[in-house]
């Protein structure tokens, strides 16, 4: 293996290649744009133009993409060579500053909500200088940001970066307000563990419901699943390893911090942890992390799987989103320090980020719904769609005592002793951990563990970033006035008052008990189960304030956005039903057909030779299936039914829910009859592998 150091970042455009290869008046404005979002000037764009496309051809680059991210939940790249051919009949490479500031994609065919009728084509990509870009399969790629001809943002990065300058301003005026006058800017960070599943190529080429709609619609549970917990953090077996090995220094020549890899719960699961870095280079690192995943895998003769929940009766696939806000002078804004009770800055950002969750839930939900997620939340492998925070006893013991005015004594670290004379003593964390929270506290961040690991960690960032700006807005609303000599006891007052009016967001018990749904009802906190439920909560009048107010998206924007939730959940659902439909009348009913052919002519058979050799097993048993083979017949029947009812509604809430009730019903009951047959044939019979030798046989 080549030396890591050497390697990692070598297929990135990043500050030490920059400072090499440009000259130093153009280094520093480059800089300058990056680290205050000042305006690039062409001159500017044109010199790292020259330099990025040299350091690229110089690595094998023959093209380059403008790389951007649009409302579909993938990427989206349009490859241009730097040929540009010579009178004289050859050709030279060249790539100017205007293409790398702007590229022109065909916006038609990409989501827009109804902002762009078909025919109006024209779409913007731009540049975004703040994400390096990176050299793949000889391809130059650059970050960028969508937008219409209209100039509506069509992609995620462009509002996460609004988001991003929203937070930064509101934060960092507050901290000025407080004494901190050093600080210009606050970024948030972000760490995203990505969680997803490696099944045999072979198999996958097997399974039309896998190649379709990325998880299983037909399969019974195998003799054994996940309750021995022998998986999880088990020894790497040498296929997996080798593939972990390969997708590590991949991803590190392409900057991306990967830090941790093991197995997880459920059999074939697999996770991988970067180190965070600044939110919206680790958005673009998580979308090439998907990627690399997925290409990597093929390699090994894998398929790699990143829907929430591929495989029925184990657990699926998340991606615990962790983030926290750094000051440009390197201080981390969620740190408690040693006595997080005397901490004024701490516990003012830790009361608006209460605040924030409390008052936003809905939008936080919102920001990890999907079809796929909607099979995890709420199981016992994912938070429960209730929104709360996890504190842990010190914070709350903190919050509590502001709440009452008493006394709070910061305890003493406490000392493991594992009564093992050869292990170190260690100190205890102030905080457990609670794998049923959906926003829990760690340490000095908060991890959002509500996400689907197929999922963008944009939108949830979006909302997390302008939930907390808003709530900063109205704390620096509240205290900008006050004067010097009794800034502290408005301050004391505002975090009290605030802890008072929020404090029911916070539950540090088990999120998973019936006792939690009930008493989250009494609190008044949302309860919503599913995609079709909660997506009409994007255009409540609080929230589309929250988002216009701020900047991050424009009325037109939001309206766009919830007609394309709409529709890719309805579109979702109706892929899924027609592929189990087609799956049902192509593949499982001849099996069924072609076993109890056999099983008939087994008993005939015996009747031939005896009438004294029984043939009542058989028959029972073709008496069963043959009983379910009908059921299932009229079951299908009824999907289908309602298939072509669905086809026949307009586009919106009403055509979601109804896919959410009769049709997604319909499947479900479809695969009980189905997964109860599948339990009688033997594998030979059966088009497609089974659970067991899927999970198993990696």
């Amino acid at each position: 293996m080549e030396k890591i150091p050497e390697i990692y970042g070598s297929l990135v455009f990043n500050d030490n290649i920059m400072r090499d290869k440009l000259p130093n008046d153009i280094y520093k404005a480059l800089r300058k744009t990056i680290k205050k979002g000042t305006h690039l000037e062409l001159d500017v764009a044109n010199a790292v133009a020259i330099a990025m496309k040299e350091w690229a051809v110089e690595n094998g680059a023959t093209h380059f993409t403008h790389w951007f991210q649009p409302m579909t939940g993938y990427t989206a790249e349009k490859h241009d060579s730097f040929i540009a051919p010579t009178d004289d009949g050859h050709v030279i490479m060249e790539f100017s500053g205007k293409e790398l500031v702007k590229g022109e994609p065909d916006a038609s065919s990409f989501p827009s909500g109804g902002i762009r009728a078909t025919f109006e084509a024209r779409g913007y990509t731009a540049w975004d200088p703040s994400s390096p870009a990176f050299i793949k399969d000889g391809t130059l790629y650059i970050p960028t940001a969508f937008c219409s001809y209209t100039g509506e943002a069509l992609d995620k990065k462009t509002p996460l970066l609004r988001s991003m300058d929203a937070l930064s301003k509101e934060a960092t005026q507050i901290l000025k307000l407080i004494g901190n006058t050093e600080v210009e800017s606050v970024v948030t960070t972000v760490g995203p563990e990505q969680e997803y599943f490696l099944i045999d190529k072979d198999d996958y080429a097997k399974r039309r419901d896998l190649i379709f709609t990325g998880r299983t619609l037909l399969g019974a549970p195998s003799p054994k699943g996940q309750e021995m917990d022998d998986h999880y953090f088990g020894a790497l077996r040498p296929r997996v390893a080798a593939y972990m090995h390969e997708l590590d220094e991949t991803l590190w020549k392409l900057g991306i911090p990967a830090k941790t890899k093991h197995n997880e719960v459920a059999p074939a699961q697999h996770e991988l942890a970067p180190v965070f870095d600044t939110t919206n280079v680790a958005v673009d690192r998580n979308q090439l992390t998907m990627e690399i995943m997925k290409e990597v895998a093929l390699k090994h003769d894998f398929v790699c799987l990143l829907h929430e929940k591929p495989f029925a009766g184990i657990n699926g696939s998340g991606k615990h989103n962790n983030w926290s806000m750094s000051t440009n002078t390197g201080v981390n804004l969620l740190d408690p320090g040693k006595t997080p009770a005397e901490n004024i800055q701490f516990l003012i950002f830790l009361t608006a980020i209460i605040k924030a969750v409390d008052e936003y839930s809905d939008m936080m939900r919102l920001s990890v719904a999907s079809a796929g997620n909607d099979h995890r939340l709420g199981a016992n492998e994912a938070p429960p769609a209730i929104i709360s925070i996890f504190l842990g006893d010190e914070l709350t013991a903190v919050i509590e005592s502001i709440k009452n005015d008493t006394f709070f004594k910061n305890g003493d670290k406490v000392v493991m002793e594992t009564g093992a004379a050869v292990i170190p003593h260690f100190t205890r964390d102030n905080t457990d951990r609670n794998r049923t929270s959906p926003f829990a506290f760690t340490g000095n961040k908060f991890e959002f563990r509500s996400l689907g690991s197929s999922a963008s960690v944009a939108t949830p960032n979006i909302v997390l970033n302008t939930a907390v700006a808003d709530a900063l807005s109205d704390f620096y609303e509240v205290l900008k006035d006050v004067p010097e000599d009794k800034l502290n006891e408005a301050i004391h007052t505002l975090i009290k008052e605030t802890i008072i009016k929020h404090d029911r967001v916070i539950f540090n018990g088990n999120g998973y008990t019936d006792e939690w749904v009930k008493e989250a009802e009494k609190r008044g906190l949302y309860n919503l189960k599913s995609t079709p439920d909660v997506l009409p909560r994007f255009l409540d009048e609080k929230n589309v304030k929250l988002f216009t107010k701020h900047g991050i998206f424009t009325e037109t924007e939001i309206n766009s956005r919830y007609e394309i939730l709409l529709e890719n959940y309805s579109k979702t659902i109706h892929i899924e039903a027609c592929t189990l439909k087609d799956m049902i009348y192509h593949d499982f009913f001849p099996a069924v057909v072609k076993y109890m052919d056999s099983l008939t002519k087994s008993v005939i058979g015996k009747k031939q030779i005896s009438s004294m050799i029984s043939t009542s097993a058989e028959e029972k048993m073709l008496e069963t299936v043959s009983s379910q083979y009908e059921a299932l017949y009229v079951a299908v029947g009824k999907l289908e039914e309602d298939i072509k009812a669905a086809e026949g509604m307009e586009e919106g809430l009403e055509l979601a829910k109804f896919y959410h009730d009769p049709v997604f019903k319909g499947m479900e009951k479809v695969r009980q009859i189905a997964d109860y047959i599948e339990s009688f044939i033997p594998d030979e019979f059966l088009p497609y592998p089974t659970y067991s030798k899927i999970l198993f046989y990696v």
